[in-house]
């Protein structure tokens, strides 16, 4: 490293210092250099983000409530932004890595993000926020470990391996944007890749006997996805933070932006056996394969790979609804996950959402209630916090669907502190929806096909629904959400289908407390970029 960014890494100590002092909880230190390099995931020499060199990027390993602090040094040159998916930034928005909440980090520049995973557990993923990077890499894998002190609802496995799953283009993310600022949608992918390997390149080594923790997450653009271990069972135990009742299924269903965990024993012949990935809802069938290698076998793989469920929509809804809340598992507090009684907690406002693809001056774009976002020239999180006028409009999108043709704006939903809302995500298209909401788990209370009515939460699951961050929307179907709007911020929710929410699906919900205190919200980082209207303010004194 050269002494510009020695000295860099030095200053952005310095300013964490004081926290550093008071803080309870470890620190875990990162320092990231994120370039442009040649990668051939699918035979085809394509230019891919690389963290450190890395395709995909450095694993980050932490323990409920440790604090992360992870330096990125931007060596594209273009700007470039990092999002946390799941890491819920608590009274913390600032830290979220969108560019509703920050500034780009300048070519040749560097913006140290300061977390605490505060009171989470659980399987996630980071992931470039701006430009449709996200087509070219710069993801990995985030795993959050429970305190030692805490029970697990299982034996400690005997390894824990992440998988990065996704559809993936062998054009360059340059020309794939070339193509939505035009007007168009994507093509087709060209295939599917497993932590950055196209078929068969990468392996897993496992004992006979013992028993391995598998975490998934779908870092994709495009595609749901299924996953399946030739001849062996997955025992779920998590979905993004929440242990669930552990059903065993012959394979998963993993959607656009959602991350899981599951359990395999290696209790079959000593042998190598197909990891596979297929597309779902589609009506070409892509696939690819990793080895689940035994580490006394001599090498010979079982044949053909196993089929899987393609485009059956019921199978996947059944699947869906059979993923339960484990009322009596200790989450990242010693208390059990059932002790907090959300079906319990009145309702004081429902919010509907439906997606669709209007047409707006000759171009495709996407939307929500008929609004299609569009960037301001200054982070909403900044103009919030300056007051700056003129950048978006609060109570900008409807809480209810709206006909009528679609229109451009930066959408932004007022919502109070503490309130307790029920999401209702509407899907009349003919694809599957997924929806991600940043800063927040929600649950899942109900979803089917058809409209949805007050009539339909006569069917929700008011018990022990699960808890996750990012929801799927069957199509010409609902999915229904109870979220505590407990976490005072700038926030985004968005399609997880990433051509959509460049194209404008998402919005952001201002959730705001008027007490204005650092008890609710943390203040604005000393190190904080500004840029647009926002720049030349200042932020807090260093000491």
């Amino acid at each position: 490293m050269g002494k510009s960014r020695l000295l860099a890494s030095f200053l952005s100590l310095l300013l964490l210092l004081p926290s550093c002092v008071l803080g309870d909880s470890p620190y875990r230190f990162f320092t990231w250099n994120v370039t442009y390099g040649d990668i051939y995931p699918l035979g085809v020499k394509q230019q891919g983000i690389l963290i450190n060199g890395q395709f995909p990027g450095p694993q980050i390993e932490a323990v409920t409530n440790d604090n992360l602090i992870v330096n990125v040094f931007n060596s594209l040159p273009e700007p470039f932004l990092i999002s946390w998916n799941g890491i819920q930034q608590r009274r913390s928005s600032w830290q979220d890595g969108v560019y509703g909440t920050n500034c780009p980090i300048p070519p040749g520049g560097n913006f140290t993000y300061t977390m605490q995973v505060k009171d989470q557990i659980g399987s996630y993923f980071y992931f470039p926020s701006l430009a449709f990077h996200k087509a070219a890499g710069g993801h990995g894998g985030i795993r959050v470990l429970s305190r030692p002190l805490i029970p697990v609802p299982f034996a400690p496995p005997a390894a824990d391996y992440t998988l990065l799953v996704g559809d993936w283009y062998k054009a360059n993310h340059t020309d794939l944007r070339n193509i939505l600022d035009g007007g168009k949608d994507l093509p087709f992918p060209d295939g599917l890749l497993i932590n950055g390997q196209g078929s068969n390149g990468s392996a897993f080594t496992v004992d006979q006997g013992k028993t391995y923790r598998f975490r998934v997450s779908n870092v994709g653009v495009a595609t749901s996805l299924n996953i399946r271990i030739q001849g062996h069972a997955l025992l779920l135990v998590e979905v993004e933070g929440s242990h669930t009742l552990q059903n065993t299924y012959s394979s998963l269903d993993i959607h656009l932006g959602q991350s899981c965990s599951f359990l395999v024993t290696a209790d079959q012949p000593p042998m190598d056996y197909y990891i596979v990935v297929s597309t779902r809802f589609t009506t070409t069938v892509l696939s690819t394969t990793a080895i689940l290698h035994y580490s006394n076998s001599d090498g010979k793989r079982v044949e053909p790979p196993p089929g899987g469920p393609t485009t059956d929509i019921e199978w996947s809804l059944n699947q869906a609804r059979s993923i339960r809340w484990n009322l009596t598992a200790s989450g990242p507090r010693p208390n059990p996950q059932g002790s907090y009684h959300y079906g319990y907690v009145n309702v004081t406002r429902t919010i509907r959402l439906a997606n669709s693809a209007p047409v707006i001056n000759g171009k495709q774009r996407y939307a929500v209630n008929s609004l299609s976002f569009v960037p301001a020239d200054t982070p909403l999180k900044l103009a919030d916090f300056y007051n700056i006028s003129g950048v978006f409009e609060l109570g900008s999108i409807s809480d209810i669907p709206t006909s009528g043709p679609g229109s451009l704006r930066t959408s932004v939903m007022a919502a109070d502190f503490r309130a307790y809302v029920e999401i209702v995500f509407e899907n009349s298209e003919t694809s599957v929806q997924s929806w991600h909401i940043d800063g927040y788990n929600f649950w899942i209370v109900g979803m089917d096909g058809g409209q949805w009515t007050p009539a339909s939460r006569d069917s929700y699951n008011l018990r022990d629904a699960v808890s996750r961050c990012t929801v799927q929307v069957y199509p010409n179907s609902w999915s229904a959400i109870y979220m505590p709007l407990d976490n005072v911020g700038m926030w985004n929710i968005r399609s997880e289908s990433w051509a959509r929410q460049y194209l404008g699906q998402q919005f952001y919900i201002r959730v705001y407390s008027p007490a204005n205190s650092w008890r609710d919200e943390n203040p604005i980082p000393r190190n904080a970029l500004l840029c647009g209207r926002a720049s030349g303010r200042r932020t807090r004194p260093l000491w």
